[in-house]
């Protein structure tokens, strides 16, 4: 491995610009899930619904190390960050499993970004940002590169947890860097939120075992521009930039609390009730904010639809599903990896071990319990949705289409039989999927 890392770069922090023509019409995907973090897009006849390792691919390039960060695109490049190691790296497992701690690693290890032509996928260029021996651990199921990155369409803005946060130029360039000194997590597993964008400020949580806290930084510069702290240990969730009538809200999900607050830093509102590790990130639709939680481990894994315009404590009070602000909830409905999904009129909760089910979105109302996909797959990646039809990605590369709606039903099984976890990007025409070992262009031949 690490012959293949000096093989493709001579120095440290040197970008390798290759120019080749963007496609026209440039299609972009500039965070994790995508406009809203939603994970949905228009109709559209090209987009693809069937394929496999050989069908409907319009290229698959191989991507050295380990990363699950999802793919961003924008000004005609896809941009994946990742990190490979000078030694021996263990090959990670899917499905749920305890025992998934692992030692700090003894070796040196290069965080890098890469960036691949969406026309071609050769390489457009490849930054590395970080060389050293790292300072803290991961679990097996997670990596040294799980943060996706997020752009403005001129700047990629690129987190890695307990390393650093960079922004690059279209050319792979760094125009700043600040510095993360590394921050215990729960058990030694890593870091996992990804930095959000909103009206020139970057929002960062970095909640640990540490002082947790959400922080806004400039854009231009990376200049800090506000730190609120939090009573949080551990998290792994995305923050949310929740946007509305009344005013714009950061959204974020914790163990010890749900907490929302104005772009000033300064908390609007809280809610207590969530499952003892919290993951999936919230989305918004229909006017309503949805959160939840579901740690496999835990009885109570819940769902929590919110209306706009909450003050203060609104946890619903004992033996209550609802109040003012809190619209429905569900006891038993959230998820432990993947993020639910809102498609027209249903909530879809992707349950990692292969079972899905639906609600109204409006109501909570049960639309259909639990669903099984498939005997023996698990689900880390968020599911997505498009022409009638939602889209599941398994750990073992299996993509299922299910027929959206009332009633389900499996429509078709894409097969690439090679192991991820990370969430596809979705563009007009096509899909962005990662594995552990490459990027496939999925296309309608």
């Amino acid at each position: 491995m690490r012959g293949i890392v000096m093989s493709m770069a001579a120095a440290s922090f040197a970008a390798l610009v290759v120019p080749l023509p963007a496609p026209a019409g440039a299609q972009e995907w500039t965070q994790f899930r995508g406009p809203g973090a939603a994970g949905v897009v228009a109709d559209s006849p090209v987009l693809p619904e069937r394929w496999s390792a050989s069908e409907n691919v319009a290229w698959r390039t191989p991507l050295p190390g380990l990363g699950w960060s999802s793919p961003v695109v924008a000004n005609g490049v896809v941009v994946l960050t990742t990190v490979v190691s000078d030694g021996d790296v263990e090959t990670p497992e899917g499905g749920w499993y305890g025992g998934g701690e692992r030692d700090t690693p003894s070796d040196v290890h290069h965080w890098l970004v890469y960036a691949l032509d969406l026309a071609t996928g050769e390489p457009r260029w490849r930054t590395e940002v970080h060389s050293s021996v790292p300072r803290t651990s991961h679990h097996l199921k997670n990596t040294f590169a799980s943060e996706t990155p997020v752009s403005d369409g001129e700047r990629f803005y690129v987190l890695f947890g307990n390393v650093g946060l960079y922004a690059l130029g279209l050319d792979g360039a760094v125009l700043w860097s600040r510095e993360l000194p590394p921050v215990r997590t729960r058990n030694g597993w890593g870091t996992a939120a990804s930095p959000v964008l909103h009206d020139g400020r970057l929002y960062l949580v970095v909640d640990s075992e540490e002082q947790s806290y959400l922080a806004a930084l400039s854009a231009e510069t990376g200049a800090e521009v506000w730190r609120t702290d939090r009573e949080e240990g551990s998290n792994w969730s995305t923050p949310f930039v929740w946007e509305h009538d009344e005013r714009t809200e950061i959204v974020t999900t914790g163990t010890d609390r749900i907490r929302s607050y104005d772009l000033d830093g300064n908390l609007l509102w809280e809610l207590a009730g969530m499952s003892s590790i919290v993951i999936p990130t919230p989305i918004a639709a229909h006017g309503l904010l949805y959160l939840e939680s579901g740690y496999i481990g835990d009885f109570f894994r819940p769902v929590y639809a919110i209306r706009p315009g909450a003050a203060g404590d609104i946890t619903p009070a004992e033996g209550e599903s609802a109040n003012e602000f809190v619209a429905w909830s569900l006891e038993q409905g959230g998820s432990y990896h993947p993020s639910p999904l809102v498609y027209r009129n249903h909530y879809y909760t992707l349950l990692d071990r292969g079972l899905m089910t639906c609600h109204d979105a409006r109501t909570g109302a049960e639309v259909y319990g639990r669903q099984r996909i498939d005997v023996g797959q698990a689900f880390t990646a968020s599911p997505w949705a498009y022409n009638g039809k939602v889209f599941a990605l398994s750990e073992q590369g299996t993509t299922y289409v299910i027929e959206a709606g009332p009633e389900f039903r499996i429509l078709a099984e894409n097969v690439l039989d090679e192991f991820t976890m990370a969430t596809p990007a979705i563009l007009d025409d096509s899909l962005i999927i990662r594995t552990a070992e490459a990027v496939y262009r999925i296309a309608e031949r």
